[in-house]
């Protein structure tokens, strides 16, 4: 069993209810189990602005599935929940990454682990240092919060969601 987090974000509709709904299907899953998972966050949008904003938050699973396997099922989950990929950046009703798996580097066509934009962005950072702040980032070699410390913050704010 390899311990992954996961990306989730949503724009689209109840975007909550969305990322709630999608970390179910990873829970349901035959070969996933979710060990954890960081608050809800509302995120500004990073690349294209002209959209809503997100509601972000990052799961922790355990899984035997390899990194390929897993990013099938991820897939599928997104297919499942009706995200549609239209434009790079857009809106979507979900949206599901592999940040890490392990400390495991992959590079291959269509998979790249860790996540290669993780430093830059916040609405990854924020709630990846809340859940594993000391977690080691296998090619930079800086832990959560330490990548957070450096990430800057114009034009990408992150705030907790206030459910209710």
């Amino acid at each position: 069993m390899v311990t992954a987090y996961i990306g989730v974000g949503s724009n689209l509709g109840n975007k909550a209810q969305n990322c709630l709904k999608a970390l179910e299907h990873m829970a349901q899953g035959s070969h996933t189990s979710v060990e954890a998972r960081s608050s809800l966050y509302r995120t500004e949008p990073v690349g294209n602005k002209d959209q809503d904003w997100f509601v972000n938050c990052v799961a922790k699973i355990k899984t035997p599935l390899a990194p390929r396997e897993l990013l099938s099922f991820l897939l599928a989950i997104e297919r499942a929940m009706g995200r549609e990929r239209k434009e790079k950046w857009g809106p979507r009703v979900i949206d599901l990454d592999i940040l890490f798996y392990g400390d495991m580097v992959v590079e291959q066509e269509g998979l790249t682990i860790p996540h290669p934009l993780i430093q830059e962005r916040r609405f990854v950072l924020v709630p990846m240092a809340e859940l594993a702040p000391n977690f080691l980032h296998p090619v930079l070699g800086k832990n959560m919060a330490q990548l957070l410390a450096l990430c800057p913050s114009e034009g990408q704010e992150v705030r907790p969601l206030e459910m209710g």
